[in-house]
């Protein structure tokens, strides 16, 4: 089993599924989600921030629909901007957080519990979302870039197709970071909750 599938084991357990309607990344069984209230201050803490950074997507997913529909101008170009620098300034020292003390761990728990692939490697979920966050830090720069080419190109055919690979790329990382969020709040937090203990979590 690959690491991505991990993911999905840890809340699906034995569900019926057919190759035909395969569950859904976002089909976490609730039984297994520990609600906001009875999670641990740290988890909180985080889920907060990622309420903020969801925020800042939602505002992104607007922007990236205006300029689809035609609209380039001076607020569309602060939106991106303010964008980009919460990425900068916020959302990457936040996975670096995670990355510091949390996520070691939950894999180290993962790795007992023998949540992990069958291979010698031992892949876990945990590897997943650290891959992602590499992923998120590439995907920002290529979609930043591509922005600022397209206002710098003179050729106005060069321009609309540098355009449509800003907007493809934008839509990528957007789905990227809405699962990521999703993942981490009802999947990872919640094993995060049940499985280390409160001075655990108070160490982290």
């Amino acid at each position: 089993m690959n690491a991505v599938a991990e993911i999905e084991e840890i809340n699906i357990g034995e569900a019926e599924m057919s190759p035909f309607s395969p569950p859904s990344a976002y089909d976490a069984p609730k039984e297994e989600e520990v609600a906001y209230e009875d999670m641990h201050p740290l988890l909180q803490q985080l889920m907060d921030e990622h309420k903020a950074y969801s925020d800042k997507l939602e505002m992104f997913e607007e922007t990236i629909m205006l300029i689809e529909g035609g609209r380039i101008d001076k607020e569309i170009d602060a939106r991106l901007r303010e964008f980009f620098a919460y990425m900068d300034e916020e959302v990457i020292p936040h996975n670096r957080e995670e990355e510091k003390a949390l996520f070691p761990a939950i894999s180290k728990k993962m790795l007992e519990d023998g949540k992990h692939s069958k291979g010698a490697d031992k892949f876990n979920v945990i590897d997943v979302l650290e891959d992602e966050h590499v992923k998120i830090i590439q995907m920002v720069s290529v979609t930043f870039n591509m922005f600022a080419l397209f206002v710098r190109i003179p050729d106005e055919r060069s321009r609309i197709m540098i355009l449509d690979v800003a907007l493809n790329q934008a839509k990528e990382l957007l789905e990227l970071l809405k699962l990521h969020i999703y993942r981490e709040d009802t999947i990872i937090f919640s094993y995060a909750n049940r499985n280390l203990s409160v001075d655990e979590l108070n160490q982290i």
